[in-house]
């Protein structure tokens, strides 16, 4: 007995079990032969296994609730609406056997890392996403989204168009809820880069190129304007824009809305946990926004023209006449600056003094001329015409041999 005790300790050792457990074995091998090697779960359903019915509910739901979701936001909207946890891989194996999802492997270009910045407010990533956001249930809407490139700290509002006035109406909503941000990064549309020429008076002041309203702007509140030269530069928010483009679009839908003010009454809701749940630590505890003390935001958030003083003191803006009703006194004005104003107010201002004006509702009309009919003289050439020369060619039809044929003749 000593001799088997040894002999089991040794097995019990080398295939990794306890000695009690070699005992229980060897006990089935001499009952049962080499079919007590089998293990008694053999052929039986897991106690841990999911039962099958919870997996045709899951598949129901998802046919029904978050067809076209993502495995991973499926199972994320299962446990937060309909309290069912199932893990994203076991979701993702069950809809790829239902023919409801496919394995989406992408190669991507090898492209250089840049590393984050250091600090929350150093630089934001600064973009427009045009797309159907609302799925034919109302307009379509443009996406203006801000991401601090330290924490991926996400701000965006949703505006019916991208250009200047919702630039600037988001970068007042940004500076309201962060602050100032050190740089800015931007791609090359139009409403971020100018496009035109310098005036000779911008060449005279030395001005190396010229800057759209919203670098003007920006450039007033002391932030360093970046732009880049390809889509991947800006990668941070491209990726941010294709995460919204299936998570935002899909939350939308389950809220059933329908119209811009609803959405962003949404964003204001989603946009904290999202920042909460996908942020992420800065390498440094220092935050560079700048709080606005002191700044007019209003008036450097503005469209301002310059336009020429006429000599009866009205300006053209906008195909519209404005009367000047003040200036300032002993003083020859040449030119004004019109501000419009994100809130659709406009001020018209000389030396950042505001004029008082008004609109000018019809123009004068011009008299008309009355125009004279006159008698239309006959012409009468002189003698010296070639038409009175006294060499001409006539044609006379005379008959020759009983037949009719035209006949050159001079005459003098």
């Amino acid at each position: 007995m000593n001799q088997y005790g040894s002999y089991q300790r040794e097995s019990a050792c080398i295939v990794g079990l306890s000695e009690r457990q070699v005992r229980r074995i060897v006990k089935r091998v001499r009952a049962e032969g080499e079919a007590g090697l089998i293990h008694r779960s053999r052929g039986r359903p897991s106690n841990r296994g999911i039962p099958h019915w919870l997996r045709e509910d899951v598949i129901r739901l998802y046919r029904r609730n978050y067809l076209g979701f993502g495995p991973t936001l499926a199972s994320e909207k299962l446990l937060e609406r309909d309290e069912i946890r199932i893990s994203r891989e076991t979701l993702r194996k069950w809809l790829i056997e239902e023919c409801l999802w496919q394995r989406r492997r992408k190669r991507r270009k090898h492209r250089r890392w840049r590393e984050r910045k250091g600090c929350f407010g150093e630089m934001v990533q600064v973009d427009g996403s045009h797309h159907d956001w609302l799925e034919g249930r109302g307009p379509e809407l443009v996406l203006m989204a801000y991401i601090d490139d330290a924490t991926s700290t996400v701000f965006a509002r949703f505006y019916e168009y991208e250009g200047t006035f919702p630039a600037m109406d988001s970068l007042l909503a940004y500076i309201t809820c962060y602050g100032i941000p050190q740089s800015v990064y931007l791609d090359k549309h139009t409403t971020y880069k100018s496009t035109g020429k310098l005036t000779i008076e911008e060449e005279l002041a030395g001005i190396m190129e010229p800057k759209s309203q919203f670098e003007r702007a920006l450039d007033e509140l002391g932030v360093k304007v970046i732009h880049c030269n390809s889509p991947q530069a800006k990668g941070r928010i491209e990726r941010l824009f294709g995460t919204f483009q299936d998570r935002v679009i899909k939350e939308m839908r389950l809220r059933d809305i329908k119209s811009k003010e609803e959405a962003n009454r949404f964003l204001e809701e989603y946009l904290p946990v999202y920042n909460q749940r996908f942020g992420v630590s800065p390498a440094k505890e220092v935050n560079l926004h700048r709080k606005p003390k002191g700044i007019d935001l209003d008036r450097i958030l503005s469209i301002r023209t310059e336009r020429a003083l006429r000599g009866d003191f009205t300006i053209a803006h906008n195909k519209q006449l404005y009367q000047i009703e003040n200036t300032p006194p002993n003083t020859r004005v040449k030119s004004v600056v019109v501000e419009e104003r994100i809130d659709g107010r406009m001020y018209i201002t000389y030396n950042r003094l505001k004029l008082k004006y008004r609109k000018i509702d019809a123009r004068p009309s011009k008299p008309k001329e009355q125009k004279l009919l006159k008698r239309r003289k006959t012409y009468i050439p002189p003698r010296d015409h070639p038409w009175r020369r006294s060499n001409r060619t006539i044609f006379r039809s005379m008959q020759h041999e009983g037949e009719n044929k035209p006949c050159l003749v001079n005459t003098k």
